[in-house]
């Protein structure tokens, strides 16, 4: 009986033992935490009660050349019904496009109606149908300041700015009345604001009513930019400029884009010579001179002319400060058989089938990009 009574004491004692062991074990761990907590307090920015938003905001755009609709172009996308599918030209390219926020391109041939007559090249007046297809492939910036745009008169133009009007699209240059060219327009994309303007330095023709094409002036384009320089954080201006089959800037473009930067703008996105020209840096303004030919017959004139080129970027702003991230550049070639059968098709799809020698061609044009 004393033997039992002993070993229940054992027990017992134990018991308070292993007891008190785990509660101060228990409250070291909660001392612990609560430096822990104490130092995660300090380390952290005292908001006031201010909801906090990170200081880097990002978007991406990828930026195409002309959609130029020669009549051979439209002619292959004729269905029986008489109405126009222009979807497989572009499946090589729709994947590539996908990963952008923004896409930008310049309707170099004017959407004017049926009533006018669809025509090509020199007086173009393109279908409806190929405006469709540039809005189911996700193209959101569309530049309508061109030398093309006057081609088919004042009519033509009220038609195509009511047409892009019924789209979910941003469009720049082309206006139907002063008050709506004047109008500032202000855009937001992932937090991002921006505005995008577009210009033309020649036109085919003469305009008596300065609003329906943005015809170039170092004046005009002041005016516009000081109107919104102060409430965005991004300004694009798309440029259609230079001359015509060289892949050398002028010497007008390179003072055209010193002053668009000079005034703040971030990006200039450039065409009008049907072929590639550098992509480069002046001061922070990141300018793509020439983009040359996204869709057309031109490959028909000559190879300089068939190939075209994609730019894609990240676009980041930071604390006010806007610096472009993971820049991509890649040739594509306005593919046809005999101006049939026609295709957009990135360098990266080729094969000497398609385009001998493509390889050695995609280093020319690449050095070319690159400003030799």
């Amino acid at each position: 009986m004393k033997r039992r009574l002993k070993k229940g004491v054992y027990i017992f004692v134990f018991i308070i033992i292993f007891l008190i062991i785990c509660t101060v074990m228990l409250i070291k761990c909660e001392n612990k935490n609560n430096i822990d907590k104490n130092k995660e307090k300090v380390n952290q920015p005292v908001n006031n009660g201010e909801k906090e938003f990170p200081s880097e905001k990002k978007m991406s755009l990828i930026a195409v050349g002309d959609v130029l609709i020669h009549e051979s172009v439209y002619k292959d996308a004729l269905k029986s019904d008489g109405t126009y599918d222009f979807h497989k030209m572009f499946t090589e390219i729709e994947p590539i496009l996908k990963n952008y926020d923004l896409k930008f391109c310049n309707q170099e041939s004017i959407i004017g109606g049926t009533a006018l007559g669809i025509s090509g090249y020199p007086s173009f007046n393109s279908p409806d149908e190929i405006g469709d297809e540039i809005v189911n492939l996700g193209f959101n910036l569309i530049s309508l300041a061109n030398n093309h745009a006057t081609d088919k008169g004042e009519d033509a133009i009220l038609y195509s700015n009511s047409y892009w009007k019924t789209k979910n699209v941003i469009t720049a240059g082309s206006y139907s009345n002063m008050e709506d060219r004047n109008k500032v327009r202000i855009y937001e994309k992932n937090g991002i604001k921006y505005a995008f303007f577009a210009y033309t330095t020649v036109l085919n023709g003469t305009l008596n009513k300065e609003y329906l094409v943005n015809r170039y002036s170092a004046e005009k384009v002041k005016e516009d930019i000081e109107k919104v320089k102060d409430d965005v954080d991004v300004i694009i201006v798309s440029m259609h400029w230079g001359e015509e089959y060289t892949n050398t800037p002028t010497e007008s473009q390179r003072q055209i884009a010193e002053y668009l930067s000079s005034l703040g703008v971030n990006l200039i996105i450039g065409h009008h010579s049907h072929v590639v020209e550098p992509v480069t840096y002046v001061g922070d303004t990141l300018v793509i001179y020439s983009l040359g030919n996204f869709i057309s017959n031109q490959l028909s004139v000559g190879l300089n002319q068939g190939i075209g080129l994609m730019v894609g970027m990240d676009i980041v702003v930071n604390d006010g400060k806007v610096t472009f991230e993971n820049i991509y550049k890649e040739l594509i070639l306005s593919y046809a058989e005999n101006s049939t059968n026609f295709k957009v098709i990135p360098f990266s799809k080729l094969n000497n089938d398609l385009l001998n020698n493509y390889e050695n061609i995609n280093k020319e044009y690449i050095s070319i990009v690159n400003g030799g």
